[in-house]
């Protein structure tokens, strides 16, 4: 499971260094595509071909679906992070999340994400409220 904010650098050759905690789960490959809200998802290998899977369960002839699947698989790349732990980051991915050289890689649970920094901080702030007024009929059962 991917926890926390980590505030690494892009280096001159497109290159983050892995959070230590994250090393382990990633360390026989990942998977780098474009996620929602301009992020890169980060998956583990095992967790994209889980991914991968339920996205070849979905129905074919839903138009949303294929346009979906087309811009999620297209943008992907494998990776695997060199000794030091770390990993290229594409060109297009990089000018997808408009990532500068300061970075947010955040945890999500199953995936970790990618983020130009102040991008990162601007929807933390623009979220955070919501997040504080969430009640319980909104998420039932949860905590």
């Amino acid at each position: 499971m991917f926890l926390g904010t980590h505030s690494p650098r892009l280096d001159e050759k497109g290159r983050i260094i892995l959070p230590a905690k994250f090393r382990e789960e990633l360390s026989n490959g990942l998977v780098l595509t474009r996620g929602q809200e301009r992020c890169i998802y980060v998956f583990s290998q095992r967790e994209f071909e889980n991914v991968h899977e339920q996205l070849r369960e979905a129905p074919i002839s839903s138009r949303q679906m294929r346009d979906y699947v087309r811009v999620f698989l297209s943008g992907a790349s494998d990776e695997v992070p060199d000794k030091q732990g770390r990993v290229t980051i594409p060109p297009a991915l990089r000018d997808y999340a408009g990532l500068g050289r300061e970075l947010a890689v955040i945890g999500a649970g199953a995936r970790a994400e990618i983020w130009d920094a102040q991008a990162w901080s601007e929807y933390l702030e623009e979220k955070e409220a919501a997040f504080s007024d969430t009640d319980e009929n909104e998420l039932p059962g949860i905590l």
